[in-house]
């Protein structure tokens, strides 16, 4: 990508779009295309057209999505599969008909089969029954894989689908209706922390095994992939048999529990922490095999526990102005 060249964000204020907006200006991008969701619907067709012809951008990091944990995908399953899909289309469809050179689509590892071979090969994609959890928006997704693949196969387009692992960092999602598991353990242990309380209540058994990613590393994968040669990323946009997609993970896993008393440690959290059985696990497990990625000579750089710290301090920054709960006496 041209120091120079037009480049279009979408969903830049997100977790995963405001970790590509960062690592784009670090390496002297200054010709960022950004626009607030109240600035411009993606669910809207003509928004989105009119958009993508009055600017006509050189790449798209297609980050924007409807995205939360268990709790909000069993609760909005419509939501979340109409609001990606239509997301999805327009901004496709936008790129294509304006001359976009390429366009990186952000997936989820949940695309997998809940029992695919672990770690998770880019060829398990459609080889089983998805996690009926969070399947409207596992199918929103696998849509947007092939549409990659349909545009590149009629019009070589360049149109690339990455597929990270659960990733947390600043920016994150803390709602407790509809955020993920990092930002949802932060957020109950900070206030249970606070309140003094002896114990905390968390979903599940605590064995599902999770591999997690900071924003920061998935956004510098996916410069790095952006940034290929036109022959190395063309082997992965058109292989003539396999979709264009590549897996974008650390490479390890740590179980609910221990990712619980890893977070709970940091937060300083002292209480005790229940697990609820009667609650959904999801997925027992979602290692990713990100064999293709590394074997081009990338590798994260961020340890899950440095990456929870400074992911705490983060939260807590963003709160400094925000009257807190008064600690109980001890």
């Amino acid at each position: 990508m041209d120091k120079h060249a037009k480049i279009y964000i979408a969903g830049h204020t997100g977790l995963a779009g405001s970790a590509l907006m960062r690592a784009l200006k670090s390496a002297g991008y200054g010709n960022l295309l950004l626009r607030e969701h109240s600035k411009l619907e993606l669910t809207d067709r003509s928004s989105v057209e009119d958009f993508f012809q009055f600017q006509r951008p050189d790449f798209v990091f297609l980050a924007a999505a409807k995205v939360g944990g268990i709790l909000a995908n069993a609760t909005f399953p419509a939501d979340f599969i109409t609001q990606n899909l239509a997301i999805q289309l327009n901004v496709i469809r936008a790129a294509y008909s304006s001359g976009v050179q390429r366009l990186a689509f952000l997936g989820s590892s949940c695309v997998y089969p809940k029992l695919a071979p672990q770690p998770i090969p880019e060829s398990a994609l459609l080889s089983g029954p998805l996690e009926l959890s969070n399947r409207s928006y596992a199918v929103a997704k696998i849509a947007g894989i092939e549409m990659c693949w349909a545009y590149n196969r009629q019009f070589a387009t360049r149109f690339l689908a990455f597929m990270p692992c659960n990733l947390y960092g600043p920016h994150d999602n803390y709602d407790p209706h509809s955020s993920h598991v990092i930002p949802a353990l932060i957020g109950k242990m900070h206030q249970a922390k606070l309140h003094g309380a002896p114990e905390i209540s968390l979903w599940g058994t605590g064995t599902p095994r999770r591999e997690f990613l900071h924003s920061d590393d998935a956004a510098q994968a996916c410069f790095f992939l952006m940034n290929l040669p036109d022959p190395q990323f063309d082997l992965l946009a058109h292989a003539p048999a396999e979709p264009p997609l590549i897996n974008v993970g650390s490479g390890s896993e740590i179980t609910i529990r221990e990712l619980a008393l890893l977070i709970a440690d940091i937060v300083g959290f002292r209480g005790k922490l229940i697990f609820d059985p009667s609650k959904p696990d999801g997925t027992p497990s979602k290692l990713m095999d990100t064999r293709r990625l590394s074997t081009l000579g990338w590798k994260p750089a961020i340890s899950l526990p440095d990456g929870l710290a400074a992911t705490y301090r983060e939260y807590l920054s963003s709160r400094e102005n925000i009257p807190q709960p008064v600690a109980s006496p001890a």
